[in-house]
């Protein structure tokens, strides 16, 4: 598979988790997503804003839109519903943007400035785009965690369970 294909099938299944996680977390009231689990980000909702913060500032530096932000702990909307349209807007930039890709882009350097140290680091571009994606599925990890400590059932979060991955299907 292409290196520009896997990064595609990667943001459709960014998309198609995120969908089911904010579809399931409407069912979960707002105090309890909000509810200090002792988790890193601290509750689902902060959780699920850090990953938004992050996919923002990793698609701005991609996209040369720099995102600003305070801290990578800064909540960006309070509002569950508006968090969720956020997200949703979010993936599909992420898709469009994907989609520009070539495998000769994935091997050019790319520099930005770290959030945290303001310095300069330099990384080929596909080796970025990796730790995009490897850093949402981690946190999603500790979403789906969060979720089921609260009585929730998330179901089968596998790639190989992204409707239409499979060649044929039993």
């Amino acid at each position: 598979m292409p290196a520009a294909a896997y990064f595609t099938t990667l943001a459709h299944y960014n998309r198609w988790m995120n969908k089911r996680i904010y579809e399931l977390c409407t069912q979960i009231p707002d105090t309890q997503r909000k509810k200090d689990l002792n988790a890193f980000f601290h509750s689902i909702h902060g959780t699920l804003n850090h990953l938004l913060l992050g996919d923002r500032i990793w698609l701005g530096r991609f996209k040369h839109t720099p995102f600003l932000c305070q801290s990578l702990n800064q909540e960006l909307y309070s509002d569950f519903a508006t968090l969720h349209q956020e997200r949703t807007q979010t993936d599909s930039e992420i898709l469009e943007w994907v989609n520009s890709l070539t495998d000769m882009a994935l091997t050019a350097r790319f520099s930005f400035n770290g959030v945290t140290t303001g310095q300069e680091r330099t990384y080929q571009l596909g080796h970025l785009i990796l730790h995009f994606f490897n850093h949402q599925t981690h946190h999603r990890g500790q979403v789906t965690t969060l979720i089921t400590q609260s009585g929730y059932d998330i179901g089968v979060t596998d790639l190989l369970w992204l409707p239409d991955l499979a060649l044929t299907n039993p």
